[in-house]
């Protein structure tokens, strides 16, 4: 008995710290998706009609679910932690690049407004969670913050969804983004089965049915458009 534990254990450690690393590898592809649109800004020096919201919702996200991973919040979810630091990275630099080539004063006030907003916020749950003197009670506050934030960031790939459908094209969602994220979520899907954590399995596995929907629409329209999409699709990690 005692010796089957002793193999069982790592087998399950093994198993559990694979999907992450799948995971945060996954994740680096959705991370690097939205060069191309950066190139172009810069070539420009515009930001065109281009949004820069997305990428700072998606900085407030991996800040949330980032804090969640520490293990001052949640143990043995070190790979939920770096996959959200890289992320969060990404979006910080997508941010600043996005207010520096934006022409409108207006817009761009707007947008430092929203990124301070974003680390006054995220100052606030740090500090509001550290006042919560019970680990247990400290990591559901956090959880609950960070699983709604990560069911929140589907929208994007909501309205993507609708809009498939509603123009039988596939011009704004690649096949490359949709397989990146379906695996991506896959991959923290198993991940939080195996630690046991529902505020990473449960986000993640709604991101794998939706993730299996954009792939079954890609294929059934994909011969109604040959185009790529001219603005990469934010999604939410981990």
């Amino acid at each position: 008995m005692t010796i089957s534990m002793s193999i069982s254990y790592p087998l399950h450690t093994i198993c559990r710290d694979a999907a992450g690393v799948a995971g945060n590898i996954f994740a680096f592809g959705l991370f690097v998706s939205p060069i191309p649109t950066f190139r172009r800004i810069i070539r420009n020096r515009s930001t065109e009609q281009f949004s820069g919201l997305p990428y700072v919702y998606a900085l407030l996200n991996c800040l949330i679910t980032l804090w969640y991973g520490t293990p001052l919040i949640s143990p043995d979810n070190v790979l939920v932690m770096t996959v959200n630091s890289i992320g969060a990275a990404f979006q910080l630099v997508y941010t600043i690049l996005y207010v520096i080539y934006t022409e409108q004063s207006k817009k761009q006030t707007k947008m430092v407004g929203l990124l301070l907003a974003v680390f006054g916020l995220f100052a606030i749950i740090v500090v509001g969670s550290l006042q919560i003197a019970d680990p247990l009670l400290r990591q559901i506050f956090v959880g609950l913050l960070s699983c709604a934030s990560l069911i929140s960031m589907f929208a994007s790939p909501l309205f993507i969804i609708n809009l498939v459908i509603r123009t039988k094209s596939v011009e704004y969602m690649p096949f490359h983004l949709s397989l990146s994220t379906f695996l991506m979520s896959t991959s923290f899907f198993i991940y939080g089965l195996f630690n046991e954590d529902a505020f990473v399995s449960v986000p993640n596995g709604i991101g794998t049915i939706l993730g299996i929907v954009q792939l079954m629409l890609y294929f059934y329209y994909r011969n109604f458009s040959g185009e790529n999409s001219r603005e990469p699709l934010i999604v939410s990690y981990a």
